[in-house]
């Protein structure tokens, strides 16, 4: 056992395994019948103060909570007991933000207290959106430098320049392979005795408990804001599109904790790991391809060993709780372009994989959430492709675009990797 600090700021455990709290507790009946009346910001620091109360005092804890979390996330309503949750309303317009902004707090606020003064260094490798929301949540703080590995190429041009154009405390690495290579390279790193003698080294993927269990707090805002229409609360399901299982983790954590969610749904696409799983009981990791829905595009999910300890490795008690769909890029298209002509509702490619299963999967005296988990514009090209319409981007992304690229370029050999952190 770890504590909290030493769980944050290493990211993996010595063994190679991710670190999980060693007790889930329960929140109380009462928190529950009066959900609907609590804002984000009040929901996220009861939950909080749960998970991490006996670490972290109360009042430091709450201050992170309220300056991490200073947005909102409206629940939107789609069609007939289909709900999306819209989780792009963060300085990088992407889900990520919630993890990344309060792990970029919990982490300076444990590196001030350390007697340690050597900067953090947050390796992160990215599909997508991890990138733009770590390096913004990171962006000047501290005591922290950030590395950004991504792929070359497999990321949409909006994404890259949230975390290109940035200077300072963040550096991005351009690493010529899949996003596989780029999270093999980061998890290679924190098992070099060389690398981990000169910095300290930690994560900001959802590897980190920091980064992915905060997004449980989003779960309950959903929830309490279904109280607030006054939705039937009796049979809530939760569609999650999934790429490392970081999101959907958290939200069976939330529902260990008392959270009334009837089920889960776990959407992929082409990236079908957990999907043969959940049909065969055998878990077969394989190369990431290429999809549409790129931040997904992953072959070899972390969090899977964290879903496996939450059902004690039971495949039966796993597929109890997750029902899960995996659509083809045509799939995701056809259900982005209906849903725009049938709704006027516009979804990103990720968040039309969880729509799609959400129709499919939904059954009668449900409800149903489906997380919306970036603004479309951030894939613009590919969204006005399939609308065949003009996809306006935000102020805030187009300011991103404004800056000058600059990486770093390497090969996915760990050689490489390791020189140039020894370089800093």
């Amino acid at each position: 056992m770890v504590s909290l600090a030493e769980a944050v700021v290493k990211g993996l455990a010595p063994d190679k395994g991710l670190y999980m709290p060693e007790q889930i507790k329960e929140l109380p009946t009462a928190f529950f019948n009066n959900i609907g009346n609590l804002t984000l910001q009040e929901i996220s620091y009861a939950v909080a103060n749960t998970l991490f109360g006996e670490d972290v005092p109360s009042s430091d804890l709450k201050d992170i909570v309220y300056d991490a979390l200073n947005f909102d996330i409206p629940l939107v309503k789609v069609a007939d007991n289909k709900y999306s949750l819209e989780l792009f309303h963060g300085p990088t317009l992407a889900f990520k933000d919630v993890g990344a902004r309060f792990m970029a707090r919990l982490l300076g606020y444990f590196n001030a207290l350390s007697d340690d003064k050597r900067p953090v260094n947050v390796l992160v490798a990215t599909s997508g959106d991890t990138g733009s929301a770590v390096a913004n949540g990171f962006l000047g703080v501290e005591g922290v430098r950030v590395f950004v590995l991504y792929p070359s190429g497999k990321v949409s041009k909006i994404q890259e320049s949230q975390f290109t154009t940035l200077g300072k405390n963040i550096f991005a690495i351009e690493v010529n392979g899949t996003f596989d290579d780029c999270q093999a390279l980061v998890k290679t790193a924190f098992l070099d005795d060389e690398l981990n003698n000169k910095h300290k080294l930690t994560s900001a993927n959802s590897i980190n408990i920091a980064r992915f269990m905060p997004q449980m707090f989003y779960y309950f805002y959903a929830y309490a804001q279904l109280a607030k229409q006054g939705a039937d609360l009796s049979n809530v399901v939760v569609s999650v599109p999934s790429g490392n299982f970081g999101n959907i983790t958290s939200g069976l954590i939330g529902k260990q904790m008392g959270l009334p969610i009837k089920r889960f749904i776990a959407a992929n696409n082409r990236n079908d790991v957990f999907f043969n799983y959940c049909r065969t009981g055998v878990y077969e990791p394989k190369p990431s391809v290429q999809t549409i829905a790129n931040a997904m595009d992953v072959g070899n999910p972390s969090n899977f060993a964290r879903v496996l300890d939450l059902y004690g490795h039971s495949h039966a008690a796993i597929c109890n709780d997750i029902t899960c769909y995996s659509y083809t890029d045509e799939q995701i298209a056809e259900t982005l372009a209906a849903t725009y002509a049938e709704t006027h509702y516009l979804l990103d490619p990720h968040g039309a994989c969880g729509y799609r299963s959400l129709c499919e999967g939904l059954r009668p005296g449900e409800v149903g959430v489906f997380l919306e988990t970036a603004h479309p514009a951030k894939f613009k090209e590919t969204v006005e492709g399939i609308i065949d319409s003009e996809v306006s981007i935000p102020q805030r992304l187009q300011e991103f675009m404004k800056g000058e690229k600059d990486t770093i370029k390497l090969s996915k050999d760990f050689r490489d990797f390791k020189k140039l952190l020894l370089s800093f």
